[in-house]
C-alpha cells in the first residue's frame, strides 16, 4: 500500500500507516464497545396478568403462558435469569381442543410399583382437575431444569372465572390466534 495508510485484505498496514505505529496508542475508531444488558435479580420488573382460556385452544394457549412465564414476551429477556410474569389463568374447565382429543388423548401416571400405571382421557382429566390440563400442557413447554421449575411457580390455574389474585391487579393478556 505505500505511504497513504491504506489497508490490505481488511487489516491495516502498520508499517506504512503513520496513524498506526506499535508505540502510539489506537485511535478510538478501532474499537467499537456493543454493551448487552443482561437481566439481573435486582433489575427484573414482574408483572401479573390475566388470561382468560374461556374458548382457547389448549396448545396454542399453552405456549403464549409459557413465554410469559420464561419472560420470552419482553426486551429484556435473559435465558438464565427469571424475568416472566406472574400468570393468572381462568374458565381452564371451558378450554377448547380440536379433533377428537376429549376421548383419544390421554394422561398417564405411575404409582412406582408393578403394574401400576394409570390413564385417563383429557374429558374424564377436564371434569376431575382442569387445572391440571392447562398445568401439564405449559410444563411440557418449558425446559427441563431447575429455573423452569420455578417459573411454574407463577402459574395460578382456576376451574372458574374467580381467582384470589385481585389484589396484584393483574392485566388482562392479549392472546395472539
Amino acid at each position: 500500500m505505500g505511504v497513504s495508510g491504506g489497508f490490505k485484505g481488511g487489516m491495516p498496514d502498520h508499517a506504512a500507516c503513520p496513524i498506526i505505529s506499535s508505540a502510539a496508542p489506537r485511535p478510538a475508531w478501532l474499537f467499537h464497545a456493543v454493551k448487552t444488558f443482561v437481566a439481573t435479580p435486582s433489575t427484573r420488573e414482574r408483572n401479573w396478568v390475566l388470561v382468560d382460556a374461556n374458548g382457547q385452544t389448549l396448545g396454542r394457549l399453552a405456549t403464549q403462558i409459557a413465554d410469559a412465564l420464561r419472560g420470552k414476551t419482553k426486551p429484556e429477556y435473559t435465558p438464565h435469569c427469571d424475568t416472566g410474569d406472574f400468570v393468572v389463568v381462568v374458565n381452564a374447565e371451558k378450554i377448547a381442543v380440536t379433533g377428537n382429543k376429549r376421548a383419544d388423548k390421554k394422561y398417564y401416571r405411575h404409582s412406582g410399583y408393578p403394574g401400576g400405571i394409570k390413564e385417563r382421557s383429557l374429558n374424564d382429566m377436564l371434569e376431575r382437575r382442569p387445572e391440571e390440563v392447562i398445568r401439564h400442557a405449559v410444563k411440557g413447554m418449558l425446559p427441563r431444569n431447575r429455573l423452569a421449575r420455578k417459573q411454574l411457580t407463577k402459574l395460578k390455574v382456576y376451574a372458574g372465572p374467580e381467582h384470589p389474585h385481585a389484589a396484584q391487579k393483574p392485566t388482562p393478556m392479549e392472546l395472539t390466534s
